[in-house]
């Protein structure tokens, strides 16, 4: 059987060699043409596609890359813009800053014989009835009681109460605030309130005299706690109801007080004490 069975491997070798043979010669004499195109469309067909699959697959592999690559980038990009960002805000706060602090040093040149300590605001309190401020200065600035506090845009209030490196400033706002004011146009005297509100008012107007809507209030330096013809505000309003004794009018301040920063504290300027002249009297 075993002989049997290399006898057949044989002669299936020798057959197909022969085979072979013929079909090479076949193929040498032309006479297979038709019978390779026929197979030849399948095997076109199934290399097609192999090549797709492979151009595919090197496509997707060099996406891959070129993606990786883009996300780093990216990355990067994000990281310096991270960095700018930063360096815009730093530089625009301190363009802010020289902006305040050129309007105060102007504001400090045009006032005559007057001296300023610069103070920070470090804390503005508005939420209650009482409407003040806190700075970061005190004693050991030279700033005392009662000393006026001002802007370049106008006045803040006065030095309510002091520590060695902190200043309480109470708000020309606040209720208890009175100042002595009048207009630069019409030269009318009036007293300046804070209302509840945190709006101003102009008080105890006389009758018949002129308000001008748009005319700018300056303090009169009247009373001593204030030297004259610091900018105040500006009337918007005025009215006067029948059997008042005065007229009313409504100020509005140039002084946005939830956004104070960077204040004045005029410490060349003594408030004069008019109880002072009481007591020498007695």
């Amino acid at each position: 059987m075993v002989r049997a069975w290399r006898a057949n491997r044989i002669l299936f070798l020798v057959f197909c060699l022969a085979l072979s043979l013929l079909l090479i010669g076949l193929s040498s004499a032309g006479l297979l043409g038709p019978l390779e195109e026929v197979a030849s469309i399948p095997l076109n067909l199934l290399t097609g596609t192999l090549n797709q699959a492979v151009l595919s697959l090197t496509g997707g592999v060099s996406d891959l890359a070129e993606l990786q690559t883009l996300q780093q980038r990216n990355a990067a990009l994000e990281d310096a813009l991270a960095d700018l960002t930063a360096e815009l805000v730093e530089l625009r706060e301190i363009a802010r800053d020289y902006e305040r602090l050129a309007e105060m040093l102007d504001y400090a040149g045009t006032a005559a014989n007057q001296e300023f300590v610069t103070a920070d605001v470090i804390s503005n309190d508005q939420t209650g009835l009482r409407r003040s401020i806190t700075v970061n200065s005190g004693t050991r600035d030279g700033i005392a009681v009662g000393m006026p506090v001002v802007t370049a845009q106008g006045l803040v209030g006065r030095v309510l109460e002091i520590s060695a490196n902190a200043s309480r400033i109470l708000l020309v706002t606040d209720r208890d605030s009175a100042v002595s004011a009048r207009l630069q146009g019409t030269r009318v005297q009036g007293s300046l309130r804070g209302q509840l509100s945190g709006s101003l008012r102009l008080t105890l107007v006389p009758p018949g005299e002129s308000i001008v809507v748009g005319d700018l209030v300056l303090t009169s330096g009247l009373g001593g706690n204030f030297p004259p013809d610091i900018v105040i505000g500006q009337v918007a309003s005025s009215r006067q109801f029948q059997f008042e004794l005065f007229q009313e009018a409504e100020v509005i301040s140039f002084n946005n007080f939830d956004e104070l920063e960077v204040v004045l504290v005029m410490t060349s300027f003594e408030p004069i004490d008019p109880a002072v002249f009481d007591v020498m009297e007695n």
